[in-house]
């Protein structure tokens, strides 16, 4: 299979005359500069789709962790990608730490929730590599995993199922797919910490969202059962378990109105204390 970068002799010229910069540096560059071609594509495809899809494309180009943002009021709204390009995208993305040997790859897999995660944010001393998708479930996510088989990564970061829930999926076929998912990365990177992340609760009543009418039949107890079977696996796969539901929740079982902008998603305080949790983490050698 072809690299991503050979269509572009341009890129790996640049690339060799900047063997000096630090592979941080380098990373950044790759990344922008293959998102950059994927939305210049994309807009050809789309270009009569209105000026509402340009100026989404066009932010998206600024900054690779700019998503409809965490911090804005229209959480609800999907990104102008569809879901072939976002796999395409990060298959060029994990492809760009191959090609650039980064150093302490930590990989975020998931949803929106994850996708969102402000890159400023996350712990320092690391190579962050973001692979979430918006509305992502655990069998899409368990179906692309091949996409990093030729990374090197010290630890991988799941968190994924909330979808499955909300949009009718069986906690059976949930816990399954994340199973197979530690599995699959097990086999495939066996010096990595695989890291089983809780599900987060949601707003319940006080929820804005514009699925709020799900969200209402999905309770705590279901959430928290589905949690305790996602710990379970963690034990029996010998993976690393992060239970943050407690973090978010509050006395009745639902996600804290400070830290969410609209009962499902997160704010910047709510990345914060996500954040922490991984911080913390991190320094007890992945314990929990």
């Amino acid at each position: 299979m072809a690299s991503p970068l050979q269509p572009y002799p341009q890129l790996r010229s640049v690339l060799q005359r900047l063997q000096g910069v630090p592979p941080w540096a380098l990373l950044s560059l790759v990344i922008n500069g293959l998102l950059f071609i994927t939305v210049v594509v994309m807009l050809r495809q789309l270009s009569r789709a209105g000026d509402d899809v340009l100026r989404q494309a066009n932010a998206f180009a600024a900054d690779p962790y700019v998503a409809v943002a965490p911090f804005d009021p229209e959480l609800g709204r999907r990104h102008s990608l569809d879901y072939e390009q976002w796999v395409a995208l990060l298959a060029a993305e994990a492809q760009a730490a191959v090609a650039l040997n980064a150093p302490r790859q930590n990989i975020l897999l998931g949803d929106s929730l994850t996708l969102w995660f402000p890159s400023t944010m996350l712990p320092g001393r690391k190579t962050w590599i973001n692979q979430a998708i918006s509305g992502e479930n655990t069998g899409g996510l368990r179906d692309r995993l091949y996409l990093l088989d030729d990374t090197s990564p010290e630890a991988v970061f799941i968190m994924v199922g909330i979808n499955d829930l909300i949009w009718g999926g069986s906690e059976a076929d949930l816990v399954y797919n994340v199973r197979r998912m530690v599995n699959y990365l097990r086999q495939t990177h066996p010096e990595a910490r695989v890291v089983v992340q809780s599900i987060l609760p949601h707003g319940g009543e006080t929820a804005t969202w514009e699925g709020r009418d799900r969200l209402l039949t999905l309770s705590p107890d279901r959430v928290r059962e589905v949690n305790d079977q996602l710990k379970l696996v963690a034990v029996e796969t010998g993976a690393d378990f992060l239970n943050l539901y407690p973090l978010f929740a509050n006395g009745d079982g639902y996600l804290r109105a400070d830290l969410t902008t609209d009962g499902l998603h997160l704010n910047q305080n709510g990345y914060m204390v996500w954040r922490t949790a991984l911080a913390l983490f991190n320094e007890t050698d992945f314990q929990p």
